[in-house]
């Protein structure tokens, strides 16, 4: 058998995996796997990983940006040994499968990502990149490289359309990232039908005009797809393939057709297809063994790829690079310089002065702004811009940059945060949703925190926005008071291996808190201030706690008492066993939240919540907190 021949085998046993998977499950994409499986088949051949160690730093990564191909995932890391069995395959689409509807980080053996969302798996490709530049020039020699892989991303005209896609290729082709490959699926087919419906914009030029250089070849053409991977890797900035294809290639009726995209091609088609294959139709995820020996050659082959990466780690020219790539690898916090507050602050300008702290003492610490890093107080002086530098100028890209940074995190050495105002995380909701659900550490730096932003209005101040992350599952929302809980917060987050954490900041200066009365700021909520005849507990986050300090002294005056708990994590908080809730918040006083926000969440502790209804205004913060209640005289009025 010739090698096109044996492609051509190779290429049809995915296919018919992958039809057999979506057919038994009743459920799936068909299409997009059998359109891609000469694709598949060709960069098995470029691809330098090792099943036997998924985690090995410098393999090639491969992202899977759309979620449809998911029968072509699973058939290759089957076939590539990556710990996938038939029976797994048979359990596509099922309940505690390793074969999920779409592959999530951790669950299956050799994701690499959980891309979620169209579009996203792009910008995490980027990420992976990105990722890859900033450590290679940490490590890497004019004579010798470490860190010297491919990242390839498997996209669709879905992924295209999505906003995501722009703002990640145009960052990408800005750093000139020369070790990415995007490989375009063009089938023009979408869910609705032929993309002729939505599109019509000439894809080759928007990517040239982004800086990236522009490839294009037959999908179906082994020579051909094998030429362009090839020279592709040659280029000089980011390449995108063009890769024109057929959906549901080998489909008989419904090659070529739209309603292959999300549905079983049905049990005839399947066996008409397989007949003409040279197939048996009455075989179902059936693989051929010379085909199995061909792809499980990946094994050895990415083994001894690795073997010799990890002897060269050891010779003697290589031992000051190693040790800057040991230095990466270990996140030694013991090293933290962490600074100490004694005036009343901005929790911003407190923040910034940690994070500087931090990135002093770590080198895999790195991060940035979506153009925001002046009022973020995210800039890290002294240290240098990517790649050889520590601070990423994103750009107004918040929802790539936040996708960009969940692969950063997931590279390996690194520990990334981004920033913005909090009103803006709206753009970024779905990379930090994805982040909570697979189990990400980065840390989002959200300033601008309430009704305080002042003079820029309601579209600029953020009123459901705590509710709305406090409510996303595995996902810790910060709300520091002053300094010391800030610094707080850092310590515990950091620690947080399997969590993102979001630091929510003022930008106005706030009072120095007291030190906790019980409880540990650790724990997401202690008692602050106490008094043994106190009826009422009022309980509040961030700049409202120095409010509730406010009012407990002037009901203190009217010969009232109450105690005062600061909360700056609710979700840490309400995770605690009930015995140490109750320490804190007794359950025989009432209980008053306040926060300059929708609150609704606080119902779960309080009897009352004092929060935003309404949309803020726009004006000076002061009259903003006049305005809308959040005054000394109007929380008594409130309480009475």
């Amino acid at each position: 058998m010739n090698e096109n021949a044996m492609r051509q085998k190779m290429a049809n046993t995915i296919r018919f995996l992958a039809a057999d998977m979506v057919q038994k499950a009743n459920s799936g994409h068909p299409g997009a796997p059998m359109g891609l499986a000469d694709i598949a088949v060709v960069l098995s051949k470029h691809l330098k990983h090792n099943p036997k160690n998924p985690s090995w730093l410098n393999r090639d990564r491969l992202v899977f940006s759309g979620g449809h191909a998911t029968g072509l995932i699973y058939s290759l890391y089957y076939l590539w040994g990556y710990g996938l069995t038939l029976d797994d395959l048979k359990q596509f689409r099922q309940l505690d499968s390793k074969t999920p509807g779409h592959p999530e980080y951790g669950h299956t053996e050799g994701i690499e990502i959980t891309t979620g969302p169209l579009g996203q798996g792009i910008a995490n490709a980027v990420g992976f990149s990105m990722a890859s530049k900033y450590v290679g020039a940490q490590v890497n020699s004019d004579t010798a490289k470490l860190i010297d892989h491919t990242v390839y991303c498997l996209c669709g005209d879905g992924d295209l359309e999505e906003g995501i896609s722009y703002e990640a290729c145009s960052l990408a082709g800005h750093n000139k990232l020369d070790n990415l490959i995007l490989i375009y699926d063009s089938n023009r087919i979408t869910i609705e039908g032929n993309t002729d419906l939505s599109i019509s914009e000439d894809i080759r030029a928007r990517f040239e005009s982004q800086c990236w250089e522009v490839l294009e070849c037959n999908g179906h053409d082994y020579d051909e797809i094998d030429a362009t991977i090839a020279q592709a890797k040659k280029a000089d900035r980011p390449v995108l393939i063009i890769a024109n294809t057929i959906i549901a290639k080998g489909a008989g009726p419904l090659e070529g057709s739209h309603h292959a995209h999300g549905a079983p091609l049905g049990e005839d088609v399947i066996a008409d297809a397989k007949r003409g294959a040279g197939f048996d139709p009455e075989k179902k995820f059936f693989v051929p063994e010379d085909v199995m020996v061909r792809f499980r050659c990946a094994v050895e082959a990415g083994d001894l790829a690795e073997r010799e990466w990890i002897h060269s780690l050891k010779t003697a020219p290589l031992m000051e690079q190693n040790e800057a790539l040991e230095a990466l690898l270990n996140h030694d916090f013991s090293r933290i310089q962490w600074p100490v507050f004694e005036k009343a602050d901005a929790t911003r300008n407190t923040n910034g002065k940690i994070l500087n702290a931090i990135a002093k003492a770590i080198p895999g610490f790195i991060g940035g702004s979506a153009d925001l890093s002046p009022s973020n107080k995210t800039y890290l002086n002294d240290m240098g811009v990517f790649p050889k530098g520590k601070n990423i100028y994103f750009g107004i890209r918040e929802h790539a940059m936040a996708a960009i940074a969940n692969a950063m995190a997931l590279y390996g050495p690194l520990m990334p945060f981004t920033s913005t105002f909090f009103v803006f995380s709206d753009y970024l909701k779905p990379a930090a949703r994805i982040a909570a659900l697979t189990g990400i550490q980065q840390f989002f730096v959200w300033t601008h925190d309430s009704i305080g932003v002042g003079e820029d209005g309601p579209t600029h101040e953020p009123i459901e926005h705590l509710s709305q992350f406090r409510a996303l599952p595995n996902f810790y929302v910060w709300r520091p008071a002053d300094g010391a809980e800030n610094v707080a917060a850092w310590k515990t987050a950091l620690t947080m291996k399997k969590s993102p954490s979001a630091f929510v900041c003022s930008r106005q200066g706030l009072a120095i808190v007291p030190a906790p009365v019980k409880g540990e700021i650790s724990r997401g909520g202690y008692l602050l201030a106490s008094d043994e005849n106190a009826s009422l507990t009022l309980i509040a986050s961030g700049s409202e706690v120095e409010l509730a300090l406010k009012t407990k002294e002037a009901l203190n005056e009217k010969g009232l008492f109450a105690n005062v708990v600061s909360v700056p994590c609710y979700d840490l908080f309400i995770e605690q066993d009930q015995d140490y809730i109750d320490e804190i918040i007794l359950p025989d006083t009432k209980k008053v939240a306040i926060e300059a926000a929708r609150g609704l969440e606080w119902y779960r502790l309080a009897d009352e919540v004092i929060g935003m209804d309404t949309f803020g205004a726009s004006a000076p913060a002061k009259e903003l907190f006049e305005k809308f209640g959040f005054t000394v005289d109007a929380i008594l009025e409130k309480i009475k």
